[in-house]
């Protein structure tokens, strides 16, 4: 007869995904049971990629956008066109899907900027900021750069976050009138006037060489079939950091990066603060009466 020990030897769940800080899968498990209320607003209604990791971080994962033909006939899918075909993507709408991703190793999770009614109409602008040589600083100032010309010049309200891995991202809810070649386009002209403005800080050059230090104002992923990750996810680094909603006064917060929470501590804020996105959807704004108010900038 197997002893007790034996059988939590034996147990894939207790297996070490984080190797350094002792995180097991069984501890992923139980933080995305326990984060599925905040999370799963994010997933909701939107085509998933899945990041997965099955032998651990320190082994390369790989992402998956369809889904594999051992998953149980219960897990909603969408099929959603792609060049050349169509991808059947998961949709997790339910505690019971989010589980059961985790149980297949899913440790991040990554979103679709548009949900399945209105697949080519996103609901939101997102630009993503890394640190060049890991100055966070000009992430910050990156980011209210993009807060004063949005909200001050263009009435559009902003919303800011850790990505959990290097940078921050500041997302802009949309109406879902424009489409994403209008979209990709007006994060563009975003990008390329912010740049402009601060020469020897920001630039949207894409090769690296060409960057000389300045940060990189990605505005790429606001175009089709791009994804982001979604709130709340874990990352595959050590200490297992989360993607986390801020307010923008914590810019102001000189400990303040990229990982400043993690699966350890990211509970005891959520019941310290109150939600800093609450009321995302109802800012939603429209790029067509923004882009008239940029132009006017630009020329």
């Amino acid at each position: 007869m197997k002893t007790m020990l034996q059988e939590q030897a034996n147990n894939p769940n207790n297996k070490v995904l984080f190797p350094r800080s002792g995180i097991t899968k069984n501890d992923v498990i139980h933080y995305y049971e326990k984060i599925a209320d905040h999370i799963l607003p994010y997933l909701k209604h939107r085509p998933l990629t899945m990041q997965r990791f099955p032998k651990g971080i320190l082994e390369e994962g790989f992402f998956q956008k369809h889904i594999p033909s051992y998953f149980p006939d219960w897990i909603p899918t969408v099929k959603i066109r792609k060049v050349g075909g169509w991808v059947n993507h998961v949709v997790c709408n339910t505690k019971e899907t989010l589980l059961y991703l985790v149980g297949q190793d899913v440790l991040t999770f990554h979103i679709a900027l548009s949900k399945i009614d209105k697949i080519d109409y996103p609901d939101k602008l997102i630009f993503d900021l890394d640190p060049p040589k890991g100055n966070f600083d000009l992430v910050i100032k990156a980011a209210k750069a993009l807060r004063d010309l949005l909200e001050e010049s263009l009435t559009l309200k902003t919303f800011i976050m850790t990505t959990g891995s290097r940078g921050l991202h500041v997302v802009i809810p949309l109406s879902q009138k424009e489409n994403f070649i209008e979209a990709h386009d007006f994060a563009k002209i975003i990008a390329n006037h912010i740049s402009n403005a601060n020469p020897k800080e920001f630039t949207t050059a894409l090769r690296k060489d060409k960057r000389k230090g300045r940060l990189y104002i990605d505005y790429l992923r606001n175009s089709y079939s791009q994804t982001s990750v979604s709130p709340f996810s874990l990352r595959a680094l050590e200490n297992a950091p989360v993607a986390t909603l801020l307010s923008w006064d914590e810019l102001d917060d000189i400990a303040l990066n990229a990982q400043s929470y993690t699966i350890d501590t990211i509970f005891n804020r959520l019941e310290a603060k109150r939600d800093p996105w609450e009321g995302f959807e109802a800012h939603a704004g429209s790029i067509h009466n923004a882009k008239k108010k940029l132009e006017a900038l630009v020329l």
